[in-house]
């Protein structure tokens, strides 16, 4: 009798631990999500681009033959459907008392020329939502390109390199206050890497043993009803690079490569200001930024060669290449009929300190641009899950073959591009 009891009480408990064990593992899920989207392009002169042209930067710099005949002068244009994305979206119980949630995301755009059409990751990231705090851990968008407030160009470019692109594995925290927001956020490097003297990589960053930070301050008032609102914020981000670990110096009668340990440093400090502001009819969208050492979110920047230190163990000083930006958009909220204009500007500003020498040796993307002017007019058709788009993107770019101990681009010859980009894109 007592065994029969036993065995009942151990079958109770054993059925309320597996109901609660189903219970929750149906908190667990999956949504998918993405787009099919197809490319349709055509370029009025080769041009400076990643994967087969599709990732468009800027016009490429004359070329000349022996007859003074510019090379680069040549259009050009391709069919692509490698931006095509999937994403999945996890659910799952609470933890620690917040709400948990995960996201995988990717696309067939490959990480170089080499491997297009390969499936990369674009985002894997952990989320945990308390009342009035966020916590991301993972991959996610750079903080400088603000999701909240970027351009919606058909070109998958997004305004770069008027608008910071790049995805960062991170930490990043928001508290809200209100309408107010304070985010933090600590950052290393992966696909969008600073260029230094082995090329892109992220161990320039890795090597300065102190992760890429940034601090923002937003303000968001929307109004649900009125369909209106108003986005303000501003942005500071510090990072610091190590361009060697160590040097290599040939000296003596019967030259001798040396090795020596270095103490190399560059050091960026980047501010950004947005708003954006909706109505029911429409959206307008402007950004202004400073950036130092900033090719790593595909911007015209990186960094120089100051002055030699130690002429002993060759180590050198260095200094970041500065650079401002304005970009602006406004663009109808129709439901079906959609029209956009995005327009920007930016200036190469040269070295923060004067170099020793103009001939020293620099590092970056575009470096040897004066200045670039962007503006791209677009319309948009919208029918259930598929979306029809033209966009005309005009750029223009002046480059240098001068330059002067701030490294500031002279002598310039402008080129200019104009893109005639179509889309097809069907959402699920």
């Amino acid at each position: 009798m007592k065994t029969n009891i036993l065995l009942l009480i151990a079958l109770g408990i054993l059925t309320t631990l597996n109901s609660k064990a189903q219970d929750d593992e149906k908190k667990f899920g999956i949504q998918f999500s993405g787009f099919v989207k197809n490319d349709f392009f055509y370029d009025s002169r080769q041009t400076v681009s990643a994967r087969e042209g599709h990732f468009l930067l800027w016009p490429a710099a004359e070329s000349l033959d022996q007859n003074h005949q510019d090379i680069n002068a040549n259009s050009n244009f391709n069919f692509l459907a490698v931006q095509s994305r999937l994403s999945g979206t996890i659910t799952g119980p609470d933890a620690l008392g917040a709400k948990i949630s995960g996201k995988i995301e990717g696309d067939f755009f490959g990480q170089q020329n080499d491997n297009i059409n390969l499936f990369r990751l674009r985002h894997a990231m952990i989320k945990l939502k308390w009342p009035n705090t966020e916590l991301i851990t993972g991959q996610y968008w750079n903080p400088l390109f603000v999701t909240g407030c970027f351009p919606g160009t058909v070109s998958f470019n997004t305004g770069t390199p008027l608008q910071s692109f790049a995805r960062n594995p991170q930490i990043r925290l928001t508290q809200n206050l209100g309408d107010f927001q304070l985010i933090a956020a600590a950052l290393s490097q992966r696909d969008f890497a600073t260029r230094g003297v082995d090329g892109p990589d992220s161990e320039y960053l890795r090597n300065a043993g102190i992760p890429d930070a940034h601090f923002q301050v937003h303000y968001n008032m929307q109004n649900e009803e009125s369909k209106t609102g108003i986005l303000l914020g501003s942005g500071i981000a510090y990072k610091t690079i190590v361009p060697r670990l160590y040097s290599e110096v040939t000296a003596g009668f019967f030259p001798v490569q040396t090795k020596y340990k270095v103490d190399e440093q560059v050091k960026g400090l980047t501010a950004i200001a947005f708003t954006k502001v909706t109505t029911k009819a429409v959206t307008l969208k402007m950004q202004a930024r400073y950036g130092e050492n900033i090719a790593d979110v595909l911007s015209i920047s990186g960094f120089a060669v100051k002055d030699m230190v130690n002429s002993t163990t060759g180590e050198l000083s260095y200094t970041p290449l500065t650079n401002t930006t304005f970009w602006g958009e406004a663009h109808t909220n129709g439901k079906k009929w959609q029209a956009g204009v995005f327009g920007g500007f930016l200036k190469n500003n040269g070295t923060k300190e004067a170099m020793s020498d103009p001939d020293n040796a620099v590092y970056g993307l575009g470096t040897n641009i004066e200045s670039l002017i962007r503006v791209s007019p677009r319309v948009s058709f919208v029918s259930n899950k598929l979306k029809l788009a033209a966009e005309i993107e005009y750029t223009s770019v002046a480059y240098g073959s001068d330059y002067n101990v701030n490294y500031e681009p002279a002598s310039t010859n402008t080129v200019a591009n104009t893109r005639v980009l179509l889309s097809t894109i069907y959402s699920f």
